[in-house]
């Protein structure tokens, strides 16, 4: 038995994109961290560009949720909101370089959750 790495098969029950995936989708992959859905208009088939439409979707209502909940405390909402959106941004930055990257990584404390099933 070897043990060098190309000798090794992958296993059949792996979930990692494959390149040519990753290749073709990566700007998709990238856009759904402005606009979610894109992936889902344009490549619903694809494992990677529907990871990161759900990153996009989830950072999407963490923003929502931030605004909206911090927005209602009065006077320090006006400190507390865009100290959130600047997070969001940076969030969102991340992603973006991860999907140009050909990365999958979770984003830091939202990335764990999961709204959109990926394609088999």
């Amino acid at each position: 038995m070897s043990d060098h790495p190309s000798d090794q098969a992958e296993p059949p029950h792996s979930k990692a994109p494959e390149d040519a995936d990753v290749k073709e989708h990566r700007t998709i992959a990238a856009a759904a961290y402005i606009l979610f859905f894109l992936p889902l208009l344009a490549a619903k088939q694809s494992r990677f560009a529907m990871y990161h439409c759900n990153q996009g979707l989830i950072l999407l209502l963490a923003a929502l949720a931030c605004n909206i909940v911090l927005g209602l405390i009065p006077l320090l909402g006006l400190f507390l909101v865009p100290l959130a959106n600047l997070g969001i941004l940076a969030l969102a930055v991340l992603g973006i370089l991860n999907a140009l990257n050909g990365a999958i990584k979770p984003l830091p404390l939202l990335g764990h959750l999961s709204l959109i099933k990926l394609p088999a």
